[in-house]
């Protein structure tokens, strides 16, 4: 069974969120709720498998404390929010949340980020599809051929002993061109400390497409 926690301070969006949560397929359990980070720190919000977590909590500014937070803690963060705007998507992509959706996004884009991130999988869609697409930082790492051959593979592997497995390399070797991919993308400021954020970047790099992943 997939858990959640909701941190939002609009009870009509919990409700809503509770109610596509249950009816869900496989269902989901939104085992508490709030309108402070709190929900998600203590009682049964802090073993919940995937924090969904409103930006802009008592109509503030974006949240990114309460997120950097999560993602620090190990947390896996869908973040919700009502804001549209590139920046905002691609700084949460940044700090770690594991997807990011608008709030106008609906149902079913929420249930699959929630599925996504409960299996460390990352989820585009169609906002942050839109600020991926828009990125044209020009700071690009020079990857060589053989790392950019794994971190295809790993997009679409469960794990990095598959990822060994069809490219005939050791998982030691795997986990070498990926940190060195890391390595290379927080040289130029652009820090990838999750698989979600590495798929953005890659994206954004142009060296995988959407329909891809």
């Amino acid at each position: 069974m997939i858990t959640a926690v909701v941190v939002d301070d609009h009870p009509v969006v919990v409700a809503g969120v509770r109610a596509w949560c249950a009816l869900a397929d496989p269902p989901i359990t939104v085992v508490d709720s709030g309108p402070t980070l709190a929900t998600a720190v203590v009682g049964p919000g802090a073993e919940a498998d995937v924090v969904v977590l409103d930006l802009q909590l008592d109509l503030s500014g974006p949240a990114y404390g309460n997120l950097k937070w999560l993602v620090d803690a190990g947390r896996r963060v869908v973040v919700s929010t009502m804001r549209d705007d590139q920046d905002t998507a691609l700084t949460c992509l940044d700090i770690g949340a594991v997807s990011y959706l608008t709030k106008a996004e609906g149902e079913s884009h929420l249930v699959a980020a929630i599925h996504a991130a409960a299996a460390n999988q990352p989820y585009t869609p169609p906002a942050l599809a839109g600020a991926l697409g828009a990125d044209t930082n020009p700071n690009r790492p020079r990857l060589s051929e053989q790392e950019i051959n794994v971190l295809r593979e790993w997009f679409h592997c469960d794990s990095k002993h598959n990822v060994a497995g069809a490219l005939n390399i050791k998982v030691s070797t795997v986990n070498t061109y990926l940190t060195r991919v890391r390595a290379k993308y927080a040289a130029v400021g652009r820090d990838a400390p999750t698989k979600a954020a590495l798929v953005a970047r890659a994206l954004q790099d142009g060296l995988v497409r959407i329909d891809e992943l």
